[in-house]
């Protein structure tokens, strides 16, 4: 399985910009029936991705929340459309509704405020459940904490221990809305990289080749990862040393990770 590094939005209203977003190398490409479309274009955008998906697209859906007049129509939309569902204001009644609603499908929690992050070690519990991601703004706001420096790494932090807990993926990071600064991205990703981050949100194309090269092992760590791999093969079931030093089995695991997370995605 290719871990996605990078999930890149395109709004649902704006069937001219798909082709192109699922051409920019992301990952993942979410596109998206909540913040980036106005009040009067979700019907439209529903039928735009709807079609999508038709015409043997793919990708993710971030729906409208369970809160807007907008949530029933986006499920009743996604039944026949195999799509994954990323939740925003992910809580455990929200969680629960979207699980119930279209059962056996992959999801995406985006805890973006308070409550939800108070009922992240529930909602780590939901059915098809696949990763965690953080929606810093909103929550930021929220919060009453501001945006940039260090001020939401605790959260971040959860989010990280509650993925484990939750046998999920580890975690996606919000996004860095500097559009036309590679370093600020690269800065962004260094960060959340070494909190246990691996991917994270992308406003635009741009965002996209940066996010996925900084969360990318690096040289030193395939190597290393390989030789604890050979040492373990070649061990045939005895204790594992490499080095003059015990490999146990947390870094065997992370051994494993690394590999599986050449392959750019």
């Amino acid at each position: 399985m290719t871990i996605p590094r990078s999930y890149l939005f395109v709004p649902g209203s704006r069937p001219d910009r798909f082709a192109k977003a699922a051409a920019a190398g992301a990952g993942a490409v979410i596109f998206d029936l909540e913040d980036a479309v106005g009040h009067e274009d979700k019907d439209a955008a529903r039928a735009h991705v709807a079609q999508w998906f038709a015409e043997g697209g793919d990708g993710l859906v971030r729906i409208n929340g369970i809160d807007t007049p907008w949530h029933d129509d986006d499920i009743a939309a996604l039944r026949d459309i195999a799509a994954e569902i990323m939740v925003p204001k992910a809580a455990p009644a929200a969680m629960a509704d979207v699980a119930a609603r279209l059962p056996g499908r992959q999801l995406l929690a985006l805890v973006e405020t308070v409550a939800g992050f108070a009922a992240l070690r529930d909602t780590v519990n939901t059915p098809g459940l696949m990763r965690l991601a953080f929606g810093n703004l909103d929550f930021s706001a929220d919060a009453r904490i501001p945006e940039g420096g260090h001020g939401l790494d605790h959260a971040r932090f959860e989010l990280v221990l509650a993925s484990r807990l939750g046998g999920l993926l580890p975690p996606i990071d919000g996004v860095t809305t500097a559009l036309a600064d590679p370093e600020a991205i690269a800065r962004d990703v260094r960060h959340a990289r070494s909190m246990g981050f691996g991917a994270k949100l992308c406003i635009h194309p741009a965002q996209v080749a940066p996010v996925n090269e900084g969360f990318a092992p690096s040289n030193e760590e395939v190597v290393w990862a390989r030789r604890v791999i050979a040492a373990l093969e070649g061990a045939k079931g005895a204790a594992v040393q490499l080095d003059g030093k015990m490999i146990d089995r947390p870094l065997i695991d992370h051994a494993r990770h690394i590999l599986q997370g050449i392959d750019p995605a």
